[in-house]
């Protein structure tokens, strides 16, 4: 199987740059539109990663929206009779990104020391809940079919995953790779918005000493960061792109959709 771990589109306080862990911030009007093109990307890809079979996501709204996009266009290329999303998106609170305390909402680089942040400890206790109660229940389910499971959270949080899976799925090849890359950081890998981290989870036997024969599940990371679904993506000017997202604002797909649909129906009149 594989496991696509994701950061969430643009979010309006990723523009304002801003320290956003618990606060609830909306996607973008660009970071809907990099939800969408990731979207129809997965969906486009899953005849060589094996169909979409569960999503994960964090209950803030910039997390869910991006993994509800995902689902939404697995959803509109299968068939509804072999949709293999048999529950939509799972939203789980563990999956939340750090928590920032009193600078919640402050300036980045206007971080006290003292303000109360989520340590590192209390993360890797909720990553390892989540874990225990929801992904690796899939994982040994999963870890030997065609299948992809799809876990969307935010940058800090997707790290003290990683650091968790790599413990219970160890790859040397891929730990050595990965901290090769990010030497001097405390984060294994990189999350742009939409970034996705592609690895591959593969069963192999073991003999322990009692000669006794087990299932080892080892995970292969096989690329960090992928952006590739939002080439040729530009942001719209005039600050529209960055404005927080509102359902129902037209696009500008609509608009001239609407203006060429209007033409035609003129033509058609003058052609009768």
């Amino acid at each position: 199987m594989r496991l696509l771990l994701i950061r969430h589109g643009e979010s309006v306080d990723n523009v304002a740059g801003l320290y956003a862990g618990s606060r609830d911030s909306s996607l973008t009007n660009h970071g809907v539109l990099q939800a969408k093109r990731l979207g129809a990307h997965i969906a486009s890809r899953q005849t060589a990663i094996g169909p979409i079979c569960h999503v994960f996501a964090s209950n803030l709204q910039r997390a869910y929206q991006t993994a509800d996009a995902i689902a939404e266009a697995c959803r509109s290329t299968n068939d509804d009779s072999t949709s293999s999303l048999p529950s939509g998106v799972i939203r789980v609170e563990e999956l939340r990104e750090k928590d920032f305390g009193l600078s919640e909402g402050k300036k980045f680089g206007a971080k006290d020391s003292d303000d109360g942040s989520e340590t590192a400890e209390s993360m890797c206790i909720r990553i390892n809940r989540f874990l225990d109660h929801s992904l690796s229940p899939t994982i040994d389910q999963l870890a030997a079919e065609n299948a992809t499971v799809v876990v969307v959270a935010h940058g800090i949080i997707l790290n003290v995953l990683l650091k968790a899976l790599l413990l219970r799925y160890p790859s040397k090849s891929s730990i050595q790779r990965l901290t090769a890359e990010r030497t001097g950081s405390d984060y294994l890998a990189p999350w742009s918005n939409t970034g996705v981290l592609q690895a591959r989870l593969e069963v192999s036997d073991s003999i322990s000493r009692d000669l006794a024969s087990s299932k080892i599940i080892h995970m292969i990371v096989e690329s960090t960061n992928n952006v590739d679904h939002l080439q040729g993506l530009k942001k719209t000017r005039g600050g529209i792109g960055s404005a927080s997202y509102d359902s129902r604002q037209r696009t500008m797909e609509s608009f001239f959709t609407s203006a060429s649909r209007k033409r035609k129906l003129d033509e058609d009149e003058n052609n009768q």
